[in-house]
């Protein structure tokens, strides 16, 4: 009865408004602290200048080890109690960085965060899941991820601000105020919405057990690898990113306009997604984003081979393109890779995103360490990883 009635008070705008700024969280660890690696670095005495990459692998290290805690401990214990631990360890983890006097303290800091931002993460997709299905639950998810999308472009900006008026701590102070804020929204305006007949033991037999079945899938496993190949590319952009603007191009503070610019690909691609795949379908999409990658890629490495360096808006051109292929291939890769686990969703979801993680970060750090002031190391990793993918997605298809 008391759910029922937090149930009224809370409107569809709240709802969603609510959802949004848990998955925001996400994003935000992510891209606002972007414009302050260089000077992270020269405060806590980075000798090498790609080991301040770490700061952004860490997270993502973080998100793939918690997905497979916080998934299975939502279905068991609700989706409330999941979300306040997490959001504590993401509070803790962002102090920690806040107050960091080492370099390994700050790392240490990150994977917390990380480890904290998977259970909204989790939790947001498993409470809509909870109360939508069909039509009504698209309509929510593309609301709250046109909003989680929306975050990569804005955040360089608001970290560069903060930056400049009070230093990279207090980026980690925005992350604790925002943090207490949505746990204070959640705790008091989200009713707990899975049943307690419907919860499942938390138990290590059960996670094995949905490993086995992603593994033994063709399909599952061959689009859960293909996503972490994609994401892994990505995550190699990001790490490098500040280096490549700031210092190569030597935008200075204005990269992160220009990283916004880029970022708006991916948004772009997202929005349209939801018409074109009713019109063409996953596959398809999947299959030709793939290739124009794939194509891009191999023209722009060629180009670097013979040429040398690129101008700043050939290879923002390039970005632009490349990354709205990523932006159609995020939904539709995850879609696909879940599609043939309906009987294990819940804990497959954590599964899939967690193995996908775990291969984009090991792929994407390498990446990020091979920087060497060009370009070159991150179009390579394009290149490479957007035809394996191709090579796994024909394999899984087969």
């Amino acid at each position: 009865m008391i759910i029922s009635e937090q149930k009224t008070r809370q409107s569809f705008a709240e709802f969603v408004a609510l959802m949004s700024l848990l998955m925001a969280l996400v994003a935000l660890s992510i891209d606002a602290m972007l414009p302050a690696l260089s000077q992270l670095g020269s405060d806590l005495q980075i000798q090498n200048a790609n080991e301040r990459q770490l700061v952004i692998s860490m997270i993502f290290l973080g998100l793939a080890v918690g997905q497979l805690f916080f998934g299975p401990l939502s279905d068991s214990t609700g989706r409330k109690l999941a979300n306040y631990i997490g959001l504590a360890l993401f509070i803790g983890g962002a102090l920690l960085c806040m107050f960091a006097v080492t370099f390994p303290m700050l790392l240490a800091g990150r994977l917390l965060q990380g480890i904290g931002a998977s259970a909204p993460r989790v939790v947001t997709l498993a409470i809509v899941r909870d109360q939508f299905s069909g039509r009504a639950m698209a309509r929510i998810m593309s609301f709250v991820m046109t909003v989680f999308i929306l975050v990569p472009m804005l955040a360089p900006s608001m970290g560069q601000a903060v930056l400049q008026s009070a230093g990279w701590r207090a980026i980690f102070g925005i992350y604790v105020l925002l943090a207490l804020v949505a746990l204070l929204w959640f705790a008091l305006r989200q009713p707990e919405t899975l049943a307690v007949e419907n919860r499942a033991p938390f138990t290590g037999r059960q996670i094995v057990n949905a490993v086995q079945e992603v593994l033994k899938n063709r399909l599952a496993l061959g689009y859960t690898v293909t996503a972490g190949f994609v994401s892994g590319a990505f995550i190699g952009y990001l790490n490098s990113a500040q280096q490549i603007f700031q210092e190569q191009y030597a935008l200075g503070t204005l990269f992160p306009i220009y990283f916004g610019v880029i970022a708006s690909s991916i948004w772009l691609a997202s929005l349209l997604n939801s018409q074109l795949v009713m019109r063409l379908g996953m596959r398809f999409l999947v299959r030709n984003s793939l290739l124009l990658i794939f194509g891009l890629s191999a023209v722009a490495l060629g180009g670097l081979v013979f040429a040398g360096q690129v101008s700043l808006w050939v290879f923002i051109t390039y970005l632009m393109l490349t990354f709205f292929c990523v932006g159609i291939l995020f939904g539709n890769m995850n879609a696909l890779a879940m599609e043939p686990l309906g009987q294990v969703a819940g804990i497959g979801a954590a599964i899939v995103g967690s193995l996908s993680t775990l291969i984009s970060v090991l792929l994407g750090t390498a990446i990020g360490q091979s920087y060497n002031g060009t370009i070159l190391p991150l179009v390579i990793g394009l290149t490479v990883l957007s035809g394996l993918s191709l090579m796994v997605v024909r394999w899984a298809e087969r």
